[in-house]
Formats: C-alpha cells, structure tokens, sequence
C-alpha cells in the first residue's frame, strides 16, 4: 500500500493546529497540537459519513493500524457497520463477563433500532434509561424475576404516571428478555408471568368531550370572531377542516404541506398509527394555510411557540381558545373528529373512506404502509365536501346534504341559499 511510512508517522511534527496525514482510502494519522497521534478512518454507511478511530501511534503501530483498516473495510462490504459491530462486540463481551441487565438492554436497543428514525430511537433510549435502568439495570439477568419486574413498575407509579407509561414499560422490559432468551443471555421471560392488568388501575374509557352537530354552525361561527391570535384562529380552522388529531396538527411543519398538489402528508412518526397519512386539502384549508405562511412561513413550524418558535404551540392553547369562546368542558380539539365521523356517516359517506381518513388504519406495518394511500380520490372528495360543509355551516345557510348518494338539483340550490341572497 503507498502512503505513510514508518519514518513519516515517527517523524511527523508537531504543529499549532491539528492536521493529517493519508495512507489511502480513507485511512489517516491526525497529529494533535498535544502531540498525540491518532489513528482514524473515514467512510460512510447507508450515505452517512462516519468516522472510527483505531488507537493512537505508537501503542498502535502503522502495520497494526493497516490490518485494523482493512478488518474493517472487509466488514463495510458485508454490509456492516464497523463501528456498530465493534460496539456490538464490546456489548456482548461485557453481557459474558458481567451478566448485567443493562448489558443486554443496550445490545437489544441496537438490534431494535435498526429502520427506526433517530428520533423514536432517542424517545425509546430516553424511557429506557429513565424508567428501567434506575431499577433493573445493574442485576445480573439471570437473577431478575417477576417481583423484581413488578417492583420497578411500581416505582414508575409512585413518580406519579398510574398506567400508561408503566404498561409501555412493561412492554418494553418484556422485548428485551424475548431478546435474552433468544441469544442465550438469559432462560427465561419474567414478564410473561405478568399481565398489566394483574398491577395496573384500570382505566374507564372517557369519550373527548364534543359539541352537538346542531351546535356545530354557532361554534364555527366563534371561532371566526375569536379575540385571539390569528395562528390560534387558524389552528381551529385547521383542525376543523382536517379532523387530523391536536398532537398532528400542532407538530405539522411547512416541509409536510404541498401546495401545488393540495395534500398534507403527515411521516409515520407523527402518526398514532405509526403509519404516514395523507391529509388531502380542501380549497378552504389550502387559503387558510397561505394566509397562515405569511405569518409562520419563516419557520419549520406551521405553529410555532410564542417564546420558542423552534418549538410548536403548546397542546393547551387550542383548549383555551375554547374555553376562552364558552366551551370549556363541552369541546375538545379531537371532538371535531368525533363531529365529522358523526355527520359525514349520518350523510351517507362510505365508512372506509371515513376510518382510512381518521387514520383508524391497522397496526401491522404492511397493511398501514399501503393504506394510507388507499380511497385517496374518493377522500379527496370527501374533505372538499366537508369543507363545502363547514362553510355553509358557518355562514348561516342552509346546511346542503354533501352525501355522495343525493346529487344537488337546481331547487335544492335555491332552497338552501335563498335565506341569504346568494
């Protein structure tokens, strides 16, 4: 291989700044101001640049750097990580010397992660650490049995969370012995001595609150003169038009929106589902999205927060602009997907096309991948008429029938704006 030489890496001297000297395909010596000599290597996997370090000269000498490299690049045409393999490694050299259950947790978390987005990963790693490690992490895995599983659900109970974060918990602890059990780091599964209800509170279920359809023109109607911002204003018109849930909507970011397609396509991530959603937009909605770019259009955010616009708005601000308007506990952002589930089924709309647009899609990662797709030109009809309806509501007119089932006539037309001079 030309290159370096011995000679150069011994006699390489020392500058004010770091600088490098190249051997070849990506292979490099970085000469510190400190004097150190640090072997590193450069590539990229998937598309994205890494850079691992192979120890530093002379403990590492430039035939043991050179083997290392080429150990690693032949692992890089496998299709591996290096860098991933040799944490992998260093993991399950640890789980064979020490046994612990964080050992195993951290080779789990790199198996799971593989296809996940960097931001579930880190909302997975960040409950992890928070909820499971504090308590299990330092038992050896072989020790752990199911009191200890349910000690560690208890202790996330008494911070104050009763069901829902300790259930995910529970879940999560499960996967990972499945994962022990599997590679032989443990014998069994503790957590398939436990069902959550054996120690969680049941929960009744309680529906959002929401008004009555026959209320629904005089709250469309409030929303129009509310006295509050006009990015509140237009987040209830929004989640009118759209029925997407409150969470969805305030998250939404100007790179989801397309304009010239009319369609709002929301990432998987963002979904309850865990499948991405395509929100068709209405004439309405495309007008009140471009008024509202004026305002937002500067940020990621559609709605930003007030002290943090990198930030959305806060989940209570639609809450308040409600209660503010007179409908504290009687609406709810979510209730304008109850409203729209009600009247567009009372018209005569096809249930599909409704569940698919509610985005009440199945869980298995096939069939959500394909349906959010599924009935597009039929929902794109849909949220045209919805909108059709919501304005007509709002305006006071007689409210026409937008089922698919009873085309409008010339007298309907008449009949329905005649009260207001149209």
């Amino acid at each position: 291989m030309d290159g370096l030489t011995d000679t150069k890496v011994r006699t390489a001297k020392i500058q004010d700044k770091p600088y490098t000297l190249f051997d070849g395909h990506g292979l490099h010596l970085q000469i510190q101001p400190t004097g150190g000599k640090l072997w590193r290597w450069k590539y990229r996997f998937q598309g994205a640049p890494r850079l691992m370090s192979f120890g530093a000269y002379p403990a590492v000498t430039l035939v043991q750097a050179r083997e290392l490299h080429i150990a690693a690049r032949r692992l890089l045409a496998s299709g591996t990580d290096p860098m991933a393999q040799r944490k992998a490694d260093k993991t399950a050299k640890q789980v064979e010397t020490e046994g612990l259950f964080e050992s195993v947790a951290r080779l789990w978390l790199e198996h799971w992660r593989e296809g996940k987005t960097e931001r579930t990963a880190g909302y997975v790693v960040r409950r992890l650490e928070a909820n499971i490690l504090p308590t299990l992490g330092a038992r050896p895995i072989m020790e752990i049995e199911a009191p200890d599983i349910v000690a560690m659900t208890r202790a996330i109970q008494i911070r104050g969370n009763k069901r829902e974060m300790p259930k995910r918990m529970l879940g999560m602890t499960g996967q990972i012995f499945r994962y022990a059990v599997a590679h032989g780091y443990a014998k069994r599964n503790p957590v398939a001595d436990i069902k959550p209800s054996d120690i969680l509170p049941s929960v009744r279920h309680v529906n959002y609150a929401r008004v009555d359809a026959r209320e629904l023109p005089q709250l469309l109607r409030a929303i129009e003169v509310d006295r509050g911002t006009p990015v509140t204003r237009f987040a209830l018109k929004l989640i009118a038009m759209t029925f997407v849930r409150t969470s969805e909507l305030i998250q939404a970011r100007w790179s989801e929106i397309n304009f010239e397609e009319r369609r709002w396509d929301i990432p998987a991530e963002r979904m309850k589902m865990g499948a991405p959603h395509i929100v068709p937009l209405a004439r309405q909605a495309v007008e009140v999205l471009e008024m509202l770019h004026d305002l937002t259009g500067e940020y990621e955010l559609l709605f930003p927060g007030d002290r943090k616009p990198e930030k959305p708005m806060s989940n209570n601000t639609i809450l308040k602009a409600l209660e503010r308007m007179g409908y504290k506990g009687r609406m709810t952002g979510h209730g304008f997907r109850g409203i729209a589930s009600t009247i567009l089924h009372e018209k005569g709309y096809n249930h599909d096309h409704i569940e698919v647009q509610l985005a009440h899609g199945p869980r298995d990662a096939v069939s959500a991948a394909y349906n959010h797709a599924k009935y597009l030109e039929q929902r794109t009809k849909l949220m045209q008429d919805w909108a059709d309806y919501l304005e007509q509501a709002q305006r006071g007119a007689k409210v026409l029938s937008i089922s698919t089932q009873m085309p409008l006539t010339h007298k309907t037309v008449i009949e329905a704006y005649g009260q207001v001079g149209i």
